[in-house]
């Protein structure tokens, strides 16, 4: 099965990159959406089935932080896999994070590095079928 996946930044030129690592990473993709800012990816969020979300930290209008916390307060979302995907981050920020569920991951990252998180989180299977997709299987942690 495919993985829709949201990704959500604030520079075009930085979805288009990770949207690129992505395709290189060799896990089987659906739609692939995108996002300037966490308040447009709430938006998305309610429209679309979204498997998994790549989400900036800082962004304006409502940061990754914000559009975390909020997502993890609808009944339909609280259980979204979401990967943080950011330059930034100090260790109280990334616990804090990953109290919310959530990963975090430094840019610049590899395909290959992208691929074992996506595959941790999701369970999906890559384009060669290695494993099959499971909703429930986001608990691993990086």
């Amino acid at each position: 099965m495919a993985l829709n996946i949201l990704v959500v930044d604030d520079s075009a030129i930085t979805r288009k990159m990770v949207i690129k690592v992505l395709h290189l990473s060799g896990v089987s993709i659906g739609e692939i959406h995108e996002a300037g800012n966490g308040l447009e990816g709430l938006n998305i969020l309610k429209k679309t089935w979204i498997d998994l979300a790549l989400v900036d930290l800082n962004m304006p209008v409502m940061n990754g932080e914000e559009m975390l916390k909020e997502l993890r307060k609808e009944e339909f979302l609280k259980n979204l896999p979401v990967v943080i995907v950011s330059t930034e981050g100090s260790e109280l920020r990334i616990e804090m994070l990953r109290k919310l569920d959530a990963k975090f991951v430094h840019k610049p990252f590899t395909p290959e590095f992208l691929k074992e998180i996506i595959i941790s989180m999701t369970g999906a299977k890559n384009e060669d079928g290695i494993r099959e997709y499971n909703s429930q299987n986001s608990g691993k942690d990086f």
